[in-house]
């Protein structure tokens, strides 16, 4: 790879570096408004150190001929969102009193919008502290989102090929005009954000739980103000609003863009977004009404409870609405299974995502009407677009090499000391972004405190390969890539 480009991409991971600084503001703030003037110093270190290291990129500047092609995308997005969770980390380590192990795991899991954590005392933590934690899930949200829509179809692996709206002048053009799409993007993401923090406020969380809780929820990620998570807030009401904002969090970000643009169909069109709504409708019903045959819950409290930890799931967001580990082995397989589903291509959750589901149906329902009429020609097509070769091998090659990485982190993790639920359910959690694990030392009333070091950084190597949908990181260990 030529000098010009690596100063480029040098450069803008500079400016992402110096803007990390700025918003460490955000939390110097609030911990005036709360009185913690103790904590200040920290975030004042760690903002001056991340500010000399954006300058020492950014000050020699960009290469005035040098162009980033495509590929290039792939050595940027990787390196920015390593670099800036080695950054981000610093007020975590100096404030928390944790190794810089455990900062860099909790950093990564809140720019990846996982949701695992070492923390705990989150009830009395530094208000600097859990401002920074949400703010970074916030970020890396969006962070995504725009990823999605820019660099992941470069790859052919995002989806969003299949879901650009018709009828305006997006349409494929998304990728010339990306700078229009960024914007609207961010006014939608903040206009969502804000009337979260409304929501839950009415819904009677005090106001910086509030602003916490949706910027989380937003963008599926599932950090609290408390370790009991949305339990410490007994209210329906909040509970309902929590699963409102993870639905909307699960869905693809540019319909809501057609939307605001005058496209009112976009969303209600979509075959992914009928179809997610669809699967967690008949899940919450049928699972809500076992609960009820199994528990002391009556209906409609046993249906918000399903609701709340399975939306929290199959978005990835990482929410706990009490132990569902003790609702029996049917309940805690079926939470399994669901931590690899994900939300909707475009959107802030990880997983598989709903539209690889349903275009792998859309592919056996093909094959087997080919093997009852073997001389058909059967039209395969998937919301309004044919199915071609290139898009059933993406399929097939992500949801491949999906799979192979949470095996072999699963094994790897069991050489460390690991036992076989944990680093299997670990392996899985990481990868789709979800959270919590299952078993006793990471299921959702635990965390990953305990876990060994080395099993720490390979679950945030794997939580950045899930978010960064794997294909987006093996391309820059193939000799092809540093060849030209």
């Amino acid at each position: 790879m030529a000098l010009p480009t690596l100063r480029i991409i040098g450069f803008i991971i500079g400016i992402f570096l110096i803007t990390l600084a700025v918003s460490m503001a955000i939390p110097m703030l609030t911990l005036l408004i709360f009185e913690h003037p103790e904590d200040l110093t920290a975030f004042l270190w760690s903002s001056l150190i991340t500010l000399v290291a954006g300058l020492a990129l950014v000050i020699p500047g960009r290469p005035q001929n040098a162009q980033l092609r495509p590929r290039d995308m792939y050595l940027l997005t990787t390196g920015s969102w390593t670099l800036v969770c080695a950054f981000a980390a610093l007020p975590l380590m100096l404030i928390a009193h944790i190794s810089y192990t455990d900062a860099v795991f909790e950093t990564m899991s809140g720019i990846t919008t996982t949701g695992s954590t070492v923390l705990t005392g989150l009830d009395s933590m530094s208000p600097g502290i859990l401002i920074w934690r949400s703010m970074l899930q916030w970020l890396g949200g969006i962070g995504f989102i725009g990823m999605a829509v820019a660099i992941l179809p470069l790859l052919r692996v995002g989806g969003m090929r299949l879901f650009q709206t018709e009828s305006s002048d997006w349409g494929e053009k998304v990728m010339p005009r990306s700078h229009m799409a960024a914007k609207y993007l961010l006014l939608v993401y903040v206009a969502i954000t804000l009337l979260g923090v409304l929501a839950y406020w009415a819904a009677g969380m005090e106001p910086f739980d509030a602003l916490n809780h949706a910027m989380t929820s937003i963008s599926t990620g599932g950090y609290s103000t408390s370790d009991s998570s949305l339990a410490h807030w007994p209210q329906p009401a909040v509970h309902w609003t929590a699963v409102v904002l993870m639905l909307l969090g699960g869905m693809p970000f540019m319909l809501y863009v057609a939307f605001v643009r005058g496209n009112r169909q976009a969303l209600f069109r979509d075959h992914q977004v009928r179809g997610f709504i669809g699967f967690l409708l008949l899940t919450w019903l049928v699972f809500g009404t076992w609960l009820w045959l199994n528990s002391d819950y009556a209906w409609l409290d046993a249906v918000r409870v399903v609701a709340v930890n399975v939306t929290s799931v199959v978005t990835t967001t990482g929410f706990a609405l009490g132990d569902y580990t003790t609702w029996g082995s049917f309940a805690v397989l079926l939470f399994f299974y669901l931590t690899f589903v994900g939300g909707c291509s475009g959107s802030t959750s990880g997983g598989l995502k709903i539209f690889r589901f349903q275009v792998a149906y859309v592919l056996l329902k093909a094959n087997l009407m080919q093997l009852v009429h073997p001389r058909a020609v059967i039209k395969q097509q998937y919301n309004n677009h044919n199915l071609d070769e290139e898009i059933v091998r993406s399929l097939i090659t992500f949801s491949f090499f999906f799979t192979i990485t949470i095996g072999v982190l699963a094994l790897a993790l069991t050489l460390v000391g690991l036992d076989w639920v944990t680093a299997l359910t670990g392996a899985a959690t990481a990868v789709c972004n979800v959270g919590p694990g299952l078993g006793p030392i990471i299921g959702p009333a635990g965390n990953f405190a305990s876990l060994p070091d080395s099993a720490k950084w390979l679950l945030s190597l794997g939580m950045l390969l899930g978010r960064l949908e794997i294909l987006t990181v093996l391309v820059l260990v193939t000799r092809s890539f540093w060849k030209h």
